[in-house]
Parts: structure tokens; C-alpha cells; sequence
């Protein structure tokens, strides 16, 4: 028999074949096996641990120290949040806007922290939650006194608002000395004149904006922050003496593709602040909707030249 192998041809006679048959016979069950038979190691049963062998222990997370690391830099974030910077898709703007909000993240650092049962994520979720009642929690309090002084009050009556007369009812309820309303329609303001005009016989509306007051109203005139009427000023006769009354309410922002728009609500702004600057009465009072918080710093050429009330 002639068995090829490569490029060479092998003679091998029956005398060959029988003694290699043999020869793996004497070899025994020791012999290789069949590759076809052979089990994968993806198949093989996994070694069970013998006694003595020690424990398998599990890999440690740290998942109190990941917890206590978020928690201070939230923290810091609130605290620093006049140094994001406003460059890159009005970023800084967009998380000053946004910062109220970030006091969220308190309650749940606090609910992980009891899950994981982690003494340091706890006492570390304080330190927000310090820093947040630090920076907002003077604007929960109820600031009305019982002395003499002039009590004012703002609000986003919203246009598609459908029970104004409801709400007209509510704010004479609170029991302001003066009303600053922003988004007024033609259909809702007529509402609003009927239903305030027992608390508040003064009142002027340019526009989208009113002014409701108890006392006498002169010197109305809209101020010019937009191509539209958004905001006016009138000067309100109280016992104390005479104040300028601003009512305001800046552009919208958006967050989109292009990032935090804020560019008409920022000029705004500036041509506001420009008025109050101008302004000759020893007493102002800025009020509206200003689409933005406190803390935002583009809206800082108003708020700088004043204080919140």
C-alpha cells in the first residue's frame, strides 16, 4: 500500500498496519482519545473547593467613599457656581438657571446613603445639603412684616391661564400693596381690572405687563428692553413717599442644539438695568419675571444694583 505524504510516496505493507493496531492495543485506556470525543473546557464541570481551601471573598467597591465623592462635589458646584464658566453653549447660565434644582441630588445621596449603610456618604451628603439651604433658604422664609413698609407681589399670570378670575381672587388675597402681573392677554386683562378693582383702584397695563396698587400711580411710561411692550415703570404715591415701581418680564431661553439660548433674555436685561441705572427716584422696586434666577450671572446688571427683597 502506498500512503502519500507531502511530496514523498511510503511503502507500507499489512505486516506495518497490524503491528501499529497492536501497539495501541497494549497502549490501553491511557491511549489519546478521539478529538471528536474529547470534552471543550468550555464544558467541563468547574473544580469544587476542597476543605481547608479558604473562602472566596468578593471584590470590595467602595461604593461609601463613590457616594461621599459626588456629594462634595455637588457641593462645590452650589458653592462655586458664579465660576462656571458662560462661554461654551452658555453652560454657566444654563447651570445658574438650573441651581435651585441641584438640591435634588440632597434626598437622593441620602436614600444610597442609608441603602449602603455608609456612615461617611452620610455625613457627607450634609455638606450640600448645607451649602443649598445657604444659598436658598432665606428666599423660603415669609418676609412679610407686621411694621409699616410696602408690600409687593409678582406673577406669572400665564396666558393660557383658564380661570383668571380665580386667580384674581387669590392675589387680592395675599393682600399686597402692589400687583406687578406679567402675561397678560387681551382676553384675561379686563378680568384682572374687574376683579382687583375693589382691592386695587390704581392700576395701569401696557402691553403684557400691569401694575395694580393701593395707592395713586403717575409717571407710566413702558421701558424699552425689547422690539415689543415688556416692561414699565410708574412711580406709586405711598405715605413713605414716592417709589418707582418697574414691572418686567424678559425674553424666554430655550436649550437647544446650539446650547442655552439666552441671547434676547440677556439684552434685555442689559437695556432694564439701563433704566433702573437712569432712574432718579431715591427708591426703586424691580419686579416681573425675569426668566432666570438670582444667581444667574448674566442677569447680573440688574440684580447688582439691587437686593433681594
Amino acid at each position: 500500500m502506498y500512503v502519500t505524504l507531502g511530496d514523498r510516496a511510503v511503502l507500507t505493507t499489512e505486516e506495518d498496519l497490524s503491528a501499529e493496531k497492536d501497539l495501541s492495543a497494549e497502549k490501553g485506556p491511557s491511549a489519546e482519545k478521539d478529538p471528536s470525543t474529547r470534552q471543550s473546557p468550555s464544558t467541563e464541570k468547574p473544580l469544587s473547593p476542597r476543605p481547608g481551601d479558604p473562602a472566596p471573598t468578593p471584590a470590595k467597591v467602595p461604593t461609601g467613599r463613590c457616594l461621599a465623592v459626588v456629594a462634595l462635589l455637588c457641593a462645590a458646584l452650589m458653592a462655586l457656581h458664579a465660576l462656571v464658566p458662560n462661554t461654551a453653549l452658555n453652560l454657566g447660565s444654563l447651570f445658574q438657571t438650573l441651581l435651585p434644582w441641584t438640591g435634588l441630588a440632597v434626598p437622593v445621596l441620602l436614600a444610597l446613603a442609608a441603602v449602603r449603610r455608609s456612615r461617611l456618604a452620610a455625613v457627607s451628603v450634609l455638606v450640600p445639603a448645607l451649602v443649598w439651604a445657604a444659598l436658598f433658604a432665606p428666599t423660603l422664609s415669609d418676609k412679610r412684616s407686621t411694621g409699616d413698609g410696602l408690600t409687593v407681589l409678582s406673577h406669572n399670570v400665564d396666558e393660557a391661564n383658564r380661570d383668571p378670575a380665580g386667580t384674581a381672587r387669590a392675589l387680592a388675597g395675599a393682600e399686597a400693596d402692589v400687583l406687578a402681573l406679567v402675561e397678560l392677554s387681551e382676553e384675561s386683562t379686563p378680568v384682572y381690572e374687574r376683579e382687583l378693582a375693589a382691592a386695587y383702584p390704581h392700576h395701569a397695563v401696557l402691553g403684557g405687563v400691569g401694575l395694580w396698587s393701593r395707592y395713586r400711580l403717575t409717571a407710566v411710561e413702558e421701558v424699552e428692553i425689547m422690539p415689543w411692550t415688556r416692561a414699565m415703570r410708574a412711580t406709586a404715591g405711598t405715605p413713605e413717599g414716592p417709589v418707582a415701581v418697574y414691572a418686567a418680564h424678559l425674553a424666554s431661553v430655550r436649550v437647544s442644539g446650539a446650547g442655552f439660548t439666552t441671547g434676547r433674555r440677556n439684552e434685555a436685561a442689559r437695556a432694564l438695568a439701563a433704566a433702573v441705572r437712569a432712574e432718579s427716584a431715591p427708591r426703586v422696586v424691580v419686579l416681573g419675571d425675569f426668566n432666570g434666577t438670582y444667581q444667574d450671572g448674566a442677569l447680573a446688571p440688574v440684580t447688582s444694583q439691587l437686593r433681594s427683597a
